[in-house]
């Protein structure tokens, strides 16, 4: 006679062997994805822009043959980001001399600062920690310019994947609904409609947020870029468009870019102008988590905060900083895609 086995034990051990099977494979997605992230990265980048482009490319495309408006939006694009850049290039120059001169000065009043109650700091001690970073410098400087010089190979990885996202994102702008229509029709009959399902809300809820963060992370940016142009913080362009960059990572990338902002005014301006920075680190956390991003949001998957944290730090531990920038678009989609095929359409 078979021994019995409890169906609770029963139902336990089949969701188990499920649990252990999809453990498997996403370690082995992200085995491959970390034997070639270039790829991976350039393919994201290409889809962003495709997601940023194509609305313009198909508002072009309503009286211009569909190659030209898509060369015509992908070099405005272009000439847009190097006008921006030169833009910052020129703040930093015209505002580097007075800053270094700045830094200096305040370099000095943080130390008188840290000297006198309550901290009372031994004066000592900031003389031989400079000291030490002196001797340090001189001591590793053959490491440190083996490192510059491998910083060369990783400028050339950086221009490939650079190159490699251009190329794709011309494609995807130009027909990458063709590209996912003729991929489903390689499937089997009865999977082609889930994946044709699934692939609009992917789609669907990647160009939502993207457009979103990109809305949030502008917004940020303006906020930023005003505050520290009144507030008389050198360099107030270059940090807005920091503040830009940083906001891509939910949760930790504003809060980062904005605490190199109050270094700087503590240098330049005093301990006065860096409690307001820290105020307004205070001030835009509050606008961007109760107004822009339930507001902006609503477009794509709305996420609980905690899977939002879970997934940035998740991100980030696996793959660094694009990591952390990749890991919420990447579960919105899934769960975007999860609720989808759970529809009466994806479920036929």
């Amino acid at each position: 006679m078979e021994p019995q086995v409890s169906p609770v034990l029963r139902r336990a051990a089949a969701y188990a062997w499920r649990l252990i099977a999809v453990g498997v494979a996403v370690y082995g997605i992200f085995v491959v994805l970390g034997r070639f992230h270039e790829i991976g990265i350039a393919l994201f980048l290409g889809l962003v822009a495709t997601a940023l482009l194509r609305p313009v490319a198909d508002l072009l495309a309503r009286r211009l043959p569909r190659g030209l408006a898509v060369g015509m939006t992908l070099i405005g694009s272009f000439v847009l980001g190097l006008g921006v850049l030169a833009l910052v290039g020129e703040a930093v120059a015209g505002e580097s001399e007075r800053l270094v001169r700045e830094f200096r000065e305040g370099l000095g009043s943080i130390e008188t600062w840290l000297e006198r109650p309550p901290f009372r700091l031994d004066p000592g001690v900031l003389t031989d920690l400079q000291s030490r970073i002196g001797a340090y410098l001189g001591s590793h400087r053959s490491m440190l310019l083996s490192t510059a010089v491998s910083g060369v190979g990783q400028v050339v990885k950086v221009l490939t994947v650079l190159v490699l996202a251009v190329f794709c994102s011309v494609f995807f702008i130009h027909s990458g609904d063709r590209h996912w229509a003729w991929f489903c029709a390689q499937l089997p009959v009865t999977a082609r409609e889930r994946w044709r399902v699934g692939g609009r809300a992917a789609w669907r809820t990647f160009t939502g947020y993207t457009h979103g963060i990109v809305l949030v992370a502008g917004t940020n940016a303006i906020l930023v870029g005003l505050a520290l142009y009144f507030l008389g913080v050198p360099l107030a362009v270059p940090l807005a468009l920091l503040e830009f960059v940083a906001a891509f990572v939910p949760l930790i990338g504003s809060p980062i870019a904005l605490a190199v902002a109050a270094v700087v005014a503590l240098a330049a301006k005093g301990p006065l102008v860096a409690a307001l920075v820290v105020a307004l680190i205070v001030v835009i956390g509050q606008i961007e988590g109760h107004v822009l991003h339930p507001l902006v949001m609503s477009w794509a998957v709305r996420l609980h905060p905690v899977v939002v944290a879970v997934s940035v730090i998740a991100g980030a531990i696996a793959a660094g900083v694009v990591g952390a920038i990749v890991a919420v678009p990447l579960v919105s989609v899934v769960w975007s895609v999860h609720l989808a095929l759970r529809g009466p359409r994806g479920a036929g």
